[in-house]
């Protein structure tokens, strides 16, 4: 008997070993029903009989064996995909759901090779089979690891948004002391507390920025005409406010009007002078320039240390990655590791273009953006 035959001739007894198996997985099958236990078993088990029926070109099986298989237009989700992403809502994890598959096998060619002793057809047939279960691996796996990503990617968002209340009502309170006319102590502290819940806020925006792009909506921006200087002049004022002690200066020349979202060129602006800060000298001013040469306006900005920053390189706007900075900077900061990232994807917004120089042990960062958006 051929493997094929002999999986659809037992496959309640294989299915009954699946079950065994995945009621062994706890705590996630601990109030599972048997039903719940067997999900789409019996599927998978037919979609590999089938495909172990079908006939395949050398192509193909090397496609199969890295988990590539081509799937038909069309054809919604296997069960191997569908049974993932059941699993994962269902309190599994990644090495459970794998095991499963290995026991799967194990069961099988068992279960056969007692049956089946001595069959011309065993090398071939086991091949096929091993084939078609590392690819219903894969398309779980994969279908797993996006469930996950896009459930965790949702609950992130809405914690982003549900804390933005909490927070205001903490810095209103900050604020409501600052203008107290109360002692020294009392005005430091307020102080203290609108720092921080300004470096609250800028994490949570990050983090919101964040989300947006990996649930493939992207960032938000609402170009219109503006005069970036004054812009530009508010920010820096906030962030001297805010980093007492470490010199910031701005630069602009020539008019720089244009289209653009000032929000987000502030915000742009903002995690470049804050990364500047996390990473560089503090004796050194953090210097930051604008000019316009044609229908594009340059932004730099610059900063004396490169350490940090230079680590990372190749991987220097990806997300969740973060630079080798001072000790005392790494102890000290809030950082999750997004804001050039966030950058990046301001500047791609605007159709700009941003990079890194690093010369004489100075780090400048390069954004050119076009005045008008097509």
């Amino acid at each position: 008997m051929r493997l094929a035959e002999f999986i659809l001739a037992r496959r309640e007894e294989i299915v009954a070993e699946w079950e065994s198996f995945a009621a062994t997985l706890l705590p996630a099958a601990e109030n599972m029903s048997s039903l719940a236990l067997r999900d789409h078993a019996q599927e998978i088990l037919t979609a590999i009989a089938e495909d172990l029926q079908t006939p395949q070109s050398r192509e193909e099986q090397a496609l199969k064996s890295r988990g590539h298989a081509e799937q038909p237009a069309g054809a919604g989700d296997t069960a191997a995909q569908t049974h993932a992403v059941l699993r994962a809502r269902s309190g599994f994890d990644i090495i459970q759901l794998v095991a499963e598959y290995r026991a799967l096998r194990a069961s099988v060619l068992r279960l056969w090779l007692d049956a089946v002793p001595d069959s011309e057809s065993h090398t071939r047939d086991m091949i096929r089979f091993n084939e078609a279960i590392d690819q219903a691996v894969a398309e779980s796996v994969g279908h797993f690891h996006a469930h996950i990503e896009h459930s965790r990617n949702l609950f992130l968002g809405m914690l982003g948004h549900d804390l933005r209340s909490p927070l205001t009502a903490v810095s209103m309170a900050a604020m409501r002391l600052a203008t107290l006319d109360a002692d020294e102590k009392v005005s430091t502290l307020a102080q203290r507390m609108l720092r921080g819940t300004a470096a609250i806020q800028s994490l949570l925006d990050d983090l919101v920025d964040f989300n947006r792009t990996q649930l493939g909506l992207g960032l938000m921006v609402r170009p219109e005409e503006i005069d970036l200087a004054p812009l530009l002049e508010q920010e820096v004022e906030l962030l001297r406010e805010s980093n007492p002690g470490r010199p910031i200066e701005l630069t602009s020349k020539g008019e720089i009007r244009g289209e653009w979202d000032g929000m987000r060129l502030r915000q742009a602006v903002r995690n470049l002078v804050t990364n500047a800060v996390r990473y560089g000298e503090t004796s050194h001013p953090i210097r930051i320039s604008a000019t316009r040469s044609g229908e594009r306006i340059r932004l730099e900005v610059n900063n004396r240390g490169t350490a940090g920053i230079s680590a990372v390189r190749d991987h220097l706007f990806d997300p969740l990655k973060r630079g080798l900075g001072p000790e005392s900077t790494r102890q000290e900061s809030h950082n999750l590791g997004l804001g050039l990232f966030i950058v990046h994807e301001i500047v791609d917004a605007h159709g700009g273009s941003m990079e890194m120089c690093s010369e004489n042990g100075e780090t400048t960062f390069v954004v050119e953006l076009p005045c008008r958006q097509e």
